[in-house]
């Protein structure tokens, strides 16, 4: 490929942290105008190539060459690389709450004279970003007023305000529902045509067979291939899988036959209101069950209530005034907080696992025995030395790929972060575990497994519900699958009557039962 039609080339990239060897002789070259796409299994390396890319990582800590649009470069950070035309965004946006969308739009990079902002300047600047790509906001909005999808835009337009060349967006769509999805990747094509490259790296393999015109996988820290998806023969969804495990995965949901026994929970009339907006219901006069060794699913749009039902069940985790009635094991129980519902057998892995499911800045054994410190302690003193047995058993039970338990989290892919997250509930030893987006933001290797550990839960004869945006996955794991729409349980289905079309059916059905 010649030099006037390439505008990025990474030559043998090594990079090497304290006992681990993140990158090995990794080589990319991205075409001028297009998109390229970068696959690999969770802790492939994908994050680490594009952190010595945008400056994360300065020249000097890694080894081999970075040549864009025609020049050696040595990115000393990430301003460095910024300048040069190169903009990152990161899966967890870095914008500011409480500021307007026009001083995040042009904040480091300020519209001034003479050390003053020109406010005028700044909006007039930040309406012309916000046209160009598609954003129903003003200027002066609140970040904190707009959706996830809306400040996803708010970051590209940031991005065009430094002329960017060259766009990094990873996992851009991971926390986005359908129609803001497609919103980005109509966007993506658009700055294509008017000659922006960008590289994504995302898990979603249906996305990227829509978007890229090239692939690049990494395995292990290498680079494993790069593939045509537009050619004579576009790359397919199984070969871009095959390479990123090293191994054909014909059937993406284990197999598995359940054999639900007695119903171990059930949730009765249960209303749940806005936490600030106390007239609001968010869950409204939900009813389902779960029986032992059964997995059950919870399917719904964005907004339907969904992990609003499962945080309230979970000890009242979420919301006000909350009503209704559970049963565990045909008996009626109080669950009013979270120490009750663990005392009660429940369990809840959230979808948010950086947040709200993990202490990032501790050490595995910590976050896994963290939920069932109690059993470890006596007269309120931690057996340090079960707490690491114990993570240890599930370090090795689970496969979470890291040397020791006293690794800290937050430098875990998020499979295996996943994992961890698991870890802390099963040790709880729950006969019920609500899992919110359980396969949210991870590879189709680590979700394969995730999957079998929510098989062998159900085969121990805990009853498992499951959360998910995806209706590919609850269709493939699922025994039941319910469906919300605006707060409001609409339809039950058995797997064998279950599809794509009469899930969203019900996940669209109004009030008065018809479908949106």
């Amino acid at each position: 490929m010649s030099a006037e039609h390439t505008i990025l080339q990474m030559k043998d990239i090594t990079k090497t942290f304290p006992g681990v060897k993140a990158l090995e002789n990794v080589n990319l070259t991205v075409r001028r105008g297009e998109v390229h796409a970068i696959c690999g299994e969770n802790g492939a390396g994908k994050s680490t190539l594009m952190n010595i890319l945008s400056g994360v990582y300065p020249h000097g800590s890694y080894d081999g060459e970075i040549v864009f649009d025609g020049q050696v470069c040595d990115f000393r950070s990430i301003r460095d690389s910024e300048s040069r035309g190169i903009v990152i965004i990161h899966q967890e946006l870095a914008l500011s709450p409480y500021l307007s969308v026009a001083e995040n739009i042009f904040l480091g990079n300020e519209q001034a004279k003479g050390g003053v902002i020109d406010w005028n300047a700044t909006n007039a600047e930040a309406a012309k970003l916000i046209a160009r790509v598609g954003l129903r906001a003003d200027p002066d909005d609140k970040i904190i007023d707009l959706g996830v999808g809306r400040q996803q835009l708010v970051e590209i337009a940031k991005a065009l305000s430094k002329r960017v060349k060259l766009l990094i967006l990873d996992e851009p769509t991971a926390a986005l529902n359908e129609e803001d999805s497609e919103h980005l990747l109509d966007l993506m094509r658009h700055l294509r045509d008017q000659g922006i490259s960008m590289i994504i790296i995302s898990h979603k393999l249906n996305e990227i067979a829509a978007i890229a015109d090239s692939t690049t996988i990494l395995r292990d820290g290498r680079t494993i291939t790069t593939m045509d998806m537009h050619g004579p023969s576009p790359a397919t969804e199984g070969e871009i899988i095959r390479h990123m495990v090293g191994r054909d995965l014909e059937d993406r949901y284990p197999e598995h036959v359940s054999t639900p026994g007695e119903e171990v929970l059930r949730v009765e009339n249960w209303t749940v209101h806005h936490p600030n907006d106390t007239h609001r219901k968010v869950v409204d006069g939900a009813n389902l069950a779960i029986r032992r060794g059964e997995i059950v699913g919870l399917a719904g749009l964005m907004g339907a209530g969904r992990t609003e039902l499962g945080m309230s069940v979970f000890g009242h985790s979420y919301g006000t005034h909350i009503s209704g009635t559970l049963y565990k094991d045909g008996k009626e129980i109080t669950a009013h907080s979270v120490g009750q519902a663990i005392a009660h057998g429940l369990a809840y892995a959230t979808e948010d696992r950086k947040s709200l499911g993990l202490n990032l800045i501790q050490d595995i054994k910590t976050n896994v025995t963290s939920a069932g410190l109690g059993k470890l302690a006596k007269g309120g003193v931690v057996d340090r030395h079960g707490e690491a047995n114990v993570a240890e058993s599930y370090r090795k039970d689970m496969r979470i790929k890291t040397p020791s338990v006293e690794a800290i989290v937050g430098q875990l892919s998020g499979g295996n972060q996943q994992k961890v997250v698991l870890s802390k509930w099963i040790y709880t030893d729950p006969d019920v575990l609500i899992l919110d987006e359980p396969t949210r933001g991870i590879d189709v290797g680590a979700k394969f497994e995730i999957y079998q550990i929510i098989n062998a839960l159900a085969d121990a004869g805990k009853g498992v519900l499951v959360i998910s945006s995806e209706l590919p996955e609850l269709l493939g794991i699922c025994d039941r699958i319910y469906a919300m729409s605006a707060g409001r349980i609409t339809g039950e289905l058995p797997r064998g009557e279950a599809n794509q079309e009469s899930l969203m059916h019900y996940m669209t059905m109004d009030k008065e039962g018809v479908s949106r």
